[in-house]
């Protein structure tokens, strides 16, 4: 979080003044309506005065429905809540933050409405959780809620990512980065390299996230598949080797006043006999294929060690507010870094706003103590 004071003056009432934006133009743009649904059903209504903005899938902003039942995510959809025209376009004045955001209808003279004290950028994916969003608020003067322009795009990028950790001398797992230049002159070698790691191999975009676009592949013959479905959602490919192994996680506050990042004990996601993975389904919807252990059955010393590395991994990227960071705890006793998530969701079914109720903190007062 950009740690400037509230500007003095700023609110057109007593209580802080959130922009709560969602939606956005990256695959997770339903994901991302379904968590705002989450916050602005919770968002405690007496301290803060919410402005719901919208962003469309083709990147226009607009004032959206205060409505969390109109932003749910369900498992009947088939293609879940979509950002439309909504009540107008909302235009972000750059500066030092004190102008009020403008709002045009067609037709209309653009109208003005009361500054915003701070953004809560509920945006996952490209062209949200990338970085980009936060440039243009750091231009604009916002304060806002999470990490900053580069913490937030290294974050979103597994390849730098893991080059990143393993320079802080982290553990990461083995992996292959498969550009579209290499991929489209030499598949071959690109062939060559994912053997090297040991089949099964998993292949992901390296910009995506919530389990989007990615393959489990058992062999040579479905790679290409399995690429062409990663670069569905980016150019660039990751190729890592399957970890045999459990999945454990921990949610990151950042410290108040300098002070050290809060770490909860990891969760477990334990998967069900059917041999599958973590997938969208499982994530976002009761399936009935995992079930989530809090905390993790998992030796003490390994618990603290996974609260240690989360801490580190926050603190290697320089990230701001909040972050999960997820492990494999692998057959032979080691943790490695699997990934950190600078923007996690807010679901019913999500991990971070989960582990940090099981510590005592409710949904409400995560949403709090977030802005």
């Amino acid at each position: 979080m950009r740690l400037a004071a509230l500007r003095s003056g700023a609110m057109s009432t007593s209580k802080i003044r959130v922009a709560v934006v969602f939606g956005g133009r990256s695959s997770e743009h339903a994901i991302s309506c379904a968590t705002a649904s989450g916050v602005l059903g919770a968002i405690d209504r007496d301290r803060f005065e919410v402005v719901p903005i919208g962003i469309s899938p083709q990147g226009e902003w607009v004032l959206a429905a205060d409505d969390p039942d109109r932003w749910a995510l369900g498992a009947g959809q088939e293609s879940g809540p979509v950002v439309g025209a909504e009540q107008g376009a909302v235009m972000v004045p750059f500066g030092d933050g004190s102008k009020p955001l403008l709002v045009r209808s067609a037709g209309q003279v653009p109208r003005e409405l009361a500054s915003v004290d701070v953004v809560f950028p509920l945006l996952h994916g490209p062209f949200g959780e990338d970085g980009t969003v936060q440039g243009l608020l750091e231009l604009a003067g916002l304060p806002y809620v999470g990490s900053g322009v580069l913490a937030s795009a290294v974050g979103m990028d597994k390849h730098f990512m893991k080059a990143v950790l393993r320079d802080a001398g982290l553990p990461v797992g083995r992996s292959v980065t498969v550009s579209r230049q290499w991929w489209a002159r030499a598949p071959q070698e690109v062939e060559q390299a994912a053997a090297q790691l040991g089949w099964p191999v998993f292949v992901k975009p390296s910009r995506a996230g919530s389990s989007v676009g990615i393959s489990k592949v058992d062999g040579p013959d479905d790679l290409a598949k399995a690429i062409a479905v990663a670069q569905g959602h980016d150019p660039k490919v990751l190729i890592e080797e399957a970890i045999s192994g459990r999945e454990i996680e921990c949610a990151v506050l950042g410290g108040r006043e300098g002070g050290r990042p809060r770490v909860t004990a990891p969760g477990e996601i334990a998967i069900g006999q059917d041999g599958g993975f973590y997938d969208f389904e499982a994530k976002y919807f009761d399936t009935g294929e995992v079930e989530l252990l809090y905390p993790a059955p998992v030796p003490q010393e390994i618990s603290e060690q996974a609260q240690e590395l989360a801490v580190a991994t926050f603190e290697a990227l320089d990230c701001e507010g909040l972050a999960r960071v997820d492990f494999f705890y692998t057959d032979s006793g080691q943790l490695l870094v699997n990934e950190i998530n600078t923007m996690p969701g807010f679901t019913p079914y999500s991990m971070f706003p989960m582990l940090w109720q099981r510590t005592g903190m409710t949904y409400a007062e995560l949403i709090s103590e977030l802005i």
